[in-house]
């Protein structure tokens, strides 16, 4: 939705357990994304997006009427609005970058001026006058997790949440299945042809200019692999092209989680191929979240937010695609025993690091070699 800056103290954001990130740094990679009206009309044009958002407000105006309101990471302030529009009392926007300015146009175009305050500044920093009874973001990143924002919601929520208070959303879930794709063969086309080009460079180098530059061809090796087939991929798959049960990886009480609970998401779980003979291409992560309200306070309607694959209502988080290479046969009933390992670059604490192993067991009981392969959300 907007933005807020992650862990953000006296000019350093402390993000990827505990590490410094220079908060211009951090500005310059992540946040100016968010001070474009472009960045922000793609997710408001995302109607699975703001369909569940706006049922959940209006569906449970009893959380909103008379109730304080933090917004975190406001961007265009349509929380904040929904939030005053649904009855609020008081609505604390909050978003670390200009788009402030537009929201604070957009809030008095729609008469709410006295009820929604927007506030610049990142959510580490700001000060409010008061605690607030909802906090409602939206925060999730590709997968759920890059961005870190979530750790941004944390902070507001451990700060400025009354002990009765309720967070929208209020749970999420992240999600892996097994998938056919065709772009496995693309990608691995894509590095083929590049090996390719830089064979041909080295002959002209050497033929032209006389240098043999052969001795980089293992870097050059590398960084393309990484490129092409180790950097998780962003596709609205169609639902058929899942070809075994999905299985949740993690859940999250967003009331109770920490950011020490995220740091490094782990799973084992286990699939089963559901199509008849088929390739198996890698693996599709998803999440959704959902609008419970608290146990003390429960919603009255419940609503979910999916970035399942959809033959009709994909979102602009679409699924991240996880490709093998080579893909693998599988048949109907073939059973896979997954590990997943999901933890934050080092290198910037905003991408994410996988590891995916996985052990699978033919229907006939033949156990096929393990493999293990690592990928990169960027």
């Amino acid at each position: 939705m907007g933005s807020s800056a992650n862990g953000v103290a006296n000019g350093v954001a402390a993000g990827s357990g505990g590490r410094g990130v220079d908060k211009g740094v951090d500005y310059a990679n992540y946040f100016c994304t968010y001070s474009f009206l472009y960045h922000q009309k793609e997710m408001l044009c995302d109607r699975v997006r703001m369909n569940a958002y706006y049922n959940a407000v209006f569906d449970n105006r009893d959380h909103f009427i008379g109730k304080t309101v933090l917004d975190v990471g406001t961007g265009s302030g349509i929380l904040a609005i929904w939030a005053g529009q649904a009855g609020a009392k008081k609505v604390y926007a909050v978003e670390a970058t200009k788009m402030s300015e537009h929201a604070r146009e957009l809030v008095k175009a729609n008469n709410l001026q006295n009820v929604v305050e927007v506030i610049e500044g990142s959510i580490e920093d700001v000060n409010l006058p008061e605690k607030v009874d909802v906090i409602i973001s939206e925060w999730m990143g590709y997968f759920l997790l890059r961005e870190s924002m979530f750790d941004s919601v944390i902070f507001a929520r451990d700060r400025w949440l009354k002990p009765t208070g309720v967070m929208y959303p209020s749970n999420a879930r992240m999600w892996l299945a097994p998938i056919r794709s065709r772009l496995a063969d693309h990608k691995m086309s894509d590095y083929e042809g590049s090996m390719s080009g830089w064979c041909s460079f080295l002959d002209e180098t050497k033929a032209y200019y006389g240098v043999d530059m052969s001795v980089l061809t293992k870097p050059y090796s590398e960084e393309q692999k990484k490129y092409y087939l180790q950097t998780s991929l962003w596709n609205n798959l169609h639902p058929n092209q899942v070809i075994g049960t999905a299985a949740i990886i993690k859940e999250i009480d967003c009331l109770t989680v920490t950011v020490n609970d995220i740091l490094n998401v782990r799973a084992s779980i286990s699939s089963s191929i559901s199509a008849e003979e088929t390739r198996l291409c890698g693996f599709a992560g998803w999440f959704d979240v959902h609008f419970r309200g608290s146990k003390e306070n429960p919603a009255q309607q419940e609503i979910e937010l999916t970035t399942a694959p959809s033959e009709n209502h994909s979102t602009h988080w679409g699924q991240q695609v996880f490709l093998l290479h080579p893909p693998i046969c599988v048949g109907e009933r073939d059973n896979l025993n997954i590990n997943f390992s999901m933890v934050r670059s080092k290198e910037n604490h905003r991408l994410m690091e996988v590891e995916l192993g996985c052990e699978i067991r033919k229907s006939s009981g033949t156990l096929l070699p393990p493999m293990t392969n690592k990928f990169y959300i960027e």
